[in-house]
């Protein structure tokens, strides 16, 4: 039996940097670091540009990784029987945590601003964070949309 969805959220990390920035970014670095190294060879510092292409491509490498982490999602989904929070990342779905609705809680963590610093789905002492890509500010209004949700699920739509 199939249940309705009382949520289906699906959280992205947010990365300000686009692909053609990411060229862009490189481009510079690479041109000024070559510029760098011309200087150093003629100085007779010949092992200072293999160490100017290292820090770039560590560099690329690291900007690549951060993108592959992006394209990571977390979908959270309620219904009457159960609460799920899975990680999708293309075809690959992996299920993180399942939990029957009726005793899953919702616990918060927040700073001395009232801050929601961390968001957890919880049950019989284990606990999963959740929405840990959004801001403390989207983190809250989440963890209320998720209590609502889940009140809603044990309620039957009410």
């Amino acid at each position: 039996m199939t249940w309705p969805l009382y949520m289906d959220a699906e959280i992205k990390p947010n990365r300000s940097l686009s692909p053609r920035g990411f060229i862009i970014l490189i481009g510079v670095i690479t041109a000024t670091n070559v510029a760098s190294a011309i200087i150093f060879v003629r100085l007779h510092a010949h092992f200072v540009p293999i160490f100017l292409a290292i820090g770039v491509l560590g560099l690329v490498i690291a900007f690549l990784s951060s993108f592959k982490a992006a394209r990571v999602v977390e979908r959270v989904q309620v219904s009457a029987a159960a609460v799920t929070v899975t990680h999708e990342a293309g075809p690959h779905v992996r299920l993180v945590w399942e939990s029957p609705t009726a005793f899953t809680r919702v616990t918060t963590e927040r700073d001395e601003d009232d801050r929601c610093t961390a968001l957890h789905v919880a049950l019989s002492g284990r606990q999963k964070s959740v929405a840990v890509a959004l801001s403390p500010s989207e983190r809250g209004e989440f963890a209320k949309a998720l209590e609502d949700a889940i009140w809603r699920a044990r309620r039957g739509g009410a």
